[in-house]
């Protein structure tokens, strides 16, 4: 039985098909937001989107503060403040992982691009050509972070509750992420897995005593992002 005929004859008067954004980028998970333009953590996820459609759906699958205008401008600029400190997701294949360490120069630009032994060239691939700080440890690599490279990871994944909404991505430089997707060879695991893998994004806190440095004797508290791989999808 065919639909309603109910828009007339005239091709002009037809109503646009709904257009769907399943295998595009469609918002970003933030770990933080600025306050009077400086930067603050958030313990629950703040997701931002260009589409009414898609904020109405992460409200309702993640619920917290109803979808509203945020600072940014562009496309990017409806934000929810969730309430939720941990999301499950489908990771599509390794390539949804990138992880690189980048030497930023004054102009915003990158100086260099690394896998943490190599360069890489314009093609993400490594050269013969040494990263300058291949032979440090991870925790002098960390000490240089104001004069070194630093971690530039991005994560894009579908939502567990919604796959077909489309993909986001989680864009992060953290240092403990890195450290822990490295130590627990997340990739090596993504790329044996040859399909896609459902995961926990996480929001994590953490609070510590300081032993040394300026802080020493007071409680150091933050919020961490983890990632945990838990199986073919």
């Amino acid at each position: 039985m065919a639909g309603l005929k109910i828009f007339g004859s005239d091709p002009e008067n037809q109503p646009k098909p709904r257009q769907r954004f399943a295998d595009d980028v469609v918002g970003r998970f933030r770990a933080g937001h600025t306050i009077d333009d400086r930067p603050a953590s958030l313990d629950e996820w703040r997701i931002t989107t260009g589409d009414p459609d898609v904020a109405a759906r992460v409200y309702e699958l993640f619920g917290g503060e109803e979808p509203q205008e945020g600072a940014a401008k562009g496309e990017d600029n409806i934000e929810v403040f969730t309430a939720a400190d941990s999301v499950a997701i489908i990771i599509e294949s390794a390539k949804s992982l990138r992880q690189r360490m980048v030497l930023w120069g004054r102009s915003g630009k990158p100086i260099y691009v690394s896998d943490g032994e190599f360069i890489l060239d314009e093609n993400g691939h490594p050269t013969e050509e040494r990263d300058p700080d291949a032979d440090l440890t991870f925790q002098e690599r960390k000490e240089k972070k104001d004069i070194g490279a630093v971690p530039d990871i991005d994560l894009f994944f579908r939502l567990a509750d919604d796959p077909d909404l489309g993909i986001f991505l989680f864009k992060t430089g953290s240092w403990g992420l890195a450290y822990e997707l490295a130590r627990d060879d997340v990739q090596g695991a993504l790329e044996q897995a040859e399909g896609p893998v459902k995961a926990v994004l996480a929001l994590e806190p953490v609070s510590f005593k300081a032993k040394s440095g300026p802080r020493k004797g007071q409680t150091v508290s933050y919020t961490k992002s983890s990632l945990t791989l838990k199986g073919a999808a």
